[in-house]
């Protein structure tokens, strides 16, 4: 009777041990203001519940702002106009009040404190991180980006939410950020 478990047992961490050698599950992203400084992390951790957003900015100003996914992993100062619309791979009509339902990257609102820090932990409830229609990864990535008002909720296509003030590419590659603070002198500057 229990010739079989051996081989089975076997066979299940063989397979426990391959893998794509793609983490998907935490993956942290950096997040840049208009002037390309680094202002932040979003880290992104896959939940029952759907994909929890922890959001750690400073520097921007004291209040209340929107952020949301957006569609492509570009975010080119200083307008982020190049990370497109709110991704939406359900196709549903924009706003958490919508009786419709919401985009799959709408996410509430967060506040600034006094001093320009934002330190929130948020839901994606129909987000992914592993291979899915919804996955945050899906073809080359996504984005988040913080504006500089709040999503109203309801207005089409995107909230009246103000200025895009902030972003962060979403890839596999998000860890791998080769960009330098601007603060820290570089090996040119210290040869000079």
């Amino acid at each position: 009777m229990y010739k079989w478990l051996l081989p089975v047992m076997a066979f299940l961490i063989m397979l426990g041990g391959c893998s794509s050698g793609e983490e998907r599950s935490p993956l942290e992203t950096s997040i840049y203001n208009s002037e390309n400084d680094k202002i932040g992390t979003a880290t992104f951790t896959e939940r029952p519940e759907g994909v929890e957003v922890a959001l750690k900015v400073e520097g921007v100003e004291p209040g209340m702002h929107a952020v949301h996914i957006h569609e492509f992993p570009k975010c080119e100062a200083p307008d982020f106009k190049s990370a497109g619309n709110h991704f939406n791979p359900m196709d549903k009509e924009h706003g958490l009040m919508n009786t419709k339902g919401a985009h799959t990257g709408d996410m509430a609102n967060v506040e600034a404190d006094g001093s320009g820090m934002i330190d929130v932990k948020l839901t994606l409830s129909e987000a992914k991180l592993k291979e899915a229609q919804q996955s945050l990864l899906r073809k080359e990535g996504t984005s988040i980006v913080l504006s500089s008002g709040v999503d109203d909720g309801m207005s089409q296509p995107s909230g009246n939410s103000g200025e895009r003030i902030a972003c962060g590419e979403i890839t596999l590659k998000a860890d791998e950020d080769d960009t330098t603070d601007p603060t820290e002198p570089d090996e040119k500057q210290e040869e000079s």
